[in-house]
């Protein structure tokens, strides 16, 4: 009797348990994370996981899938490290959906999701990353499920800690503009995909504006910023530094710079040549590239093959390649060329913090910027938009 009371319990349970996994439906997705991320911290003195999760709807009779949010987990944990509504996630999304629509993903299509986790304090940094995102479906036919989920996409963070690196500039003061953080920024929101690789090569970018004590990038004095010249930009031709020892890898001298604020023609191509105009790019670690790009013409200093040290002068600052205005765009990649690399994270050892400033008021609209009280940080990522002063050395 005990014997036919355990196996009716048996049933029941196993038919509760096939109730349910028939009740969450499994998403008919191809989700995965092209790169792994590494953590970093930033200059809101946290630590930081940037990636992008891709979700392709692979089958043509599907239907539009629409995601109800996304939550990610770290480990086994059961709370989230971070928690996307739907409107949230309209926000981080490419293609971008039109304003105040939620994303969808039709038949034969694929979402790429940019994601940005801040791991709350005394959090340790997770091992692996798992997805979890509710699928509402538009299906014709009513005996299939009105909604999906994905559960898994299970990525494994990198350990490698963030590599420290000098400054690629000194003293002075400078807008970390389209910095890390700026899922829509034209920085990390670019995917490249040349000769069947699709990456981010400038996933950690900056483009370092200089601006004087008033965090204007243009010079007192200049009354229309349209007909400015190169000499009036704060920064213009200051000498850019290797931020370690390493070998060039390549160069390019000799690109006329455009006139500041004025209308480019279309890149020739989504390389280096294409976009950086004059640059030198470093190995400063096996695997691990520095690319100065935009630089003066006839400034450049050092040719592949070259061994430069810490500190040393590669260039200066200008306005070549595909640039509106004077400034330096740095980024690491892991591999020399620009195309088929991935952007990966890194820290300067040293620089001073003066807090956040708009794109606006660069050029004196809106409420004036002041600089905030100096802290000085060490072995931190600048995040978008502030303003930092390096060393003078």
């Amino acid at each position: 009797m005990v014997c036919k009371t355990a196996a009716w319990l048996l049933f029941v349970l196993s038919c509760c348990l096939c109730t349910a996994q028939a009740q969450e439906a499994l998403a008919p997705v191809e989700a995965r994370v092209p790169f792994a991320p590494s953590a970093f911290i930033g200059s809101d003195n946290a630590i930081h996981l940037a990636y992008e999760l891709h979700v392709s709807n692979f089958y043509g009779d599907t239907g539009v899938l629409k995601p109800q949010g996304l939550k990610i987990y770290g480990d086994d944990a059961d709370t989230p490290l971070l928690a996307l509504s739907t409107s949230e996630l309209a926000q981080v999304v490419r293609p971008t959906p039109a304003e105040h629509t939620p994303v969808s993903i039709p038949s034969g299509k694929r979402a790429v999701i940019f994601v940005w986790i801040t791991l709350a304090k005394g959090t340790a940094v997770p091992h692996s990353l798992r997805h979890r995102i509710e699928f509402a479906t538009e299906q014709p036919d009513p005996t299939k499920p009105a909604s999906t989920v994905l559960d898994g996409a299970t990525v494994q963070v990198d350990a490698n800690p963030a590599m420290s690196i000098g400054p690629p500039l000194r003293g002075g003061r400078w807008l970390a503009h389209e910095g890390p953080g700026a899922a829509q920024s034209h920085h990390w929101g670019s995917l490249v995909a040349v000769n069947g690789a699709l990456t981010i090569p400038q996933r950690y970018a900056l483009d370092l504006v200089g601006v004087d004590d008033h965090g204007h990038a243009i010079r007192a004095g200049v009354k229309n910023i349209q007909q400015s010249t190169y000499a009036d930009w704060i920064g213009y031709g200051a000498d850019v530094l290797a931020v370690a020892d390493g070998v060039v890898r390549n160069t390019r001298d000799g690109e006329a710079e455009h006139q500041p604020l004025t209308g480019q023609p279309e890149p020739t191509s989504l390389t280096a040549h294409g976009l950086f105009g004059n640059y030198v790019v470093l190995e400063i670690k096996p695997g691990v590239f520095a690319s100065y790009a935009h630089l003066q013409r006839g400034s450049v200093k050092v040719k592949p093959g070259d061994h430069v040290h810490r500190g040393q002068v590669v260039g200066q600052l200008g306005q070549s390649g595909n640039s509106a205005a004077p400034h330096l765009h740095f980024q690491l990649s892991n591999a020399a060329t620009f195309e088929g690399s991935e952007g990966i994270p890194y820290v300067f050892e040293r620089y001073d913090l003066l807090g956040a400033e708009s794109e606006a008021q660069l050029f004196g609209q809106g409420e004036p910027w002041k600089a905030a009280a100096i802290e000085h940080r060490q072995a931190q990522l600048p995040l978008n938009d502030v303003v930092i002063q390096f060393p003078a050395q």
